[in-house]
């Protein structure tokens, strides 16, 4: 049985690759940056907002819900969506910590 060669990187690496994975598309930014301007759990449709159909709208809420960085609950036919600020604080510390150590590293003088 073989692994992944990403199995050979440290879990906080693995972490840090998925959710850049997740933000790394312009319309999940832009959902990120909508639900947190709303700053409630919204439950409209987030594809009247974006300049994308309802079909692709919901695959990008599917991947960052996978991803943590967003709550969804089903409320009777709507799916009540919204910022998961845990994860959020999360991610910033992931982000932190790998950029500090990025800085440290790169002080040599090429």
């Amino acid at each position: 049985m073989s692994t992944s060669k990403a199995e050979n990187f440290s879990q906080e690496l693995q972490d840090l690759a998925r959710i850049n994975k997740a933000l790394s598309h312009p319309a999940r930014l832009a959902i990120i940056i909508y639900l947190a301007e709303k700053n409630i759990c919204f439950s409209g449709n987030i594809a009247l907002e974006l300049p994308l159909s309802r079909t692709t709208v919901t695959q990008h809420l599917n991947e960052l819900k996978e991803a943590g960085i967003i709550k969804g609950e089903i409320n009777g036919k709507n799916v009540c969506y919204c910022i998961n600020n845990d994860a959020l604080l999360n991610i910033k510390k992931l982000i932190d910590k790998f950029l500090n150590k990025s800085i440290d590293l790169a002080a040599c003088n090429c």
